[in-house]
């Protein structure tokens, strides 16, 4: 896996606001690229399913990521809001893959822990550590701050992956660095 330049983004489902978010990796250093939310100000379900879809596919043709990463359904107390979250996850998933990208997904305490250093983070937390890294000259709105930080938690955490695997190929070829 190819991560030292690419463009990942990141989704923040929702059934009423998708949060997305742009960047791009270059080695070690993230540069912003663009972010916002996919409203879906109808109250069918199926209709916001529609638009939350469109909405992903044409992030996705504009832009052109390599990298689709998304955050895990967090189950809270309701589970009507749960089933609605895991729908828009649903077609946010089905517009990437249709795009022939690969999915990643990460649950929320990993992000927030990768973000800010606790899984227990506050969304303005998370707002003002993208803004921090991203170097930002104001708070993204938090659905696409959330995405931003998706898609900075995959980069962190595949460039970590990437170094284990050099690293174990030096150790099992006999070198150390």
């Amino acid at each position: 896996m190819n991560v030292t330049m690419a463009i990942i983004l990141g989704i923040d489902p929702g059934s009423r606001i998708t949060g997305y978010g742009l960047i791009h990796q270059q080695g070690r250093q993230l540069t912003y690229i663009a972010s916002g939310c996919i409203r879906t100000m109808v109250e069918d379900m199926p209709m916001r399913l529609k638009l939350i879809y469109a909405g992903v596919s044409e992030i996705i043709t504009q832009f052109q990521p390599k990298f689709f990463a998304i955050e895990q359904v967090f189950m809270g107390k309701n589970p009507d809001s749960a089933l609605k979250l895991g729908q828009a996850r649903g077609v946010a998933i089905v517009a990437a893959v249709n795009q022939n990208l690969d999915v990643f997904e990460y649950a929320a305490r990993q992000i927030k822990q990768t973000i800010v250093g606790t899984g227990a983070a506050e969304k303005a937390q998370v707002q003002h550590m993208v803004r921090s890294l991203l170097k930002l000259s104001a708070n993204p709105r938090a659905d696409a701050a959330d995405a931003l930080a998706i898609a900075i938690t995959h980069c962190h955490l595949s460039q970590n992956l990437l170094r284990m695997s050099v690293g174990r190929l030096n150790l099992a070829h006999g070198r150390l660095r």
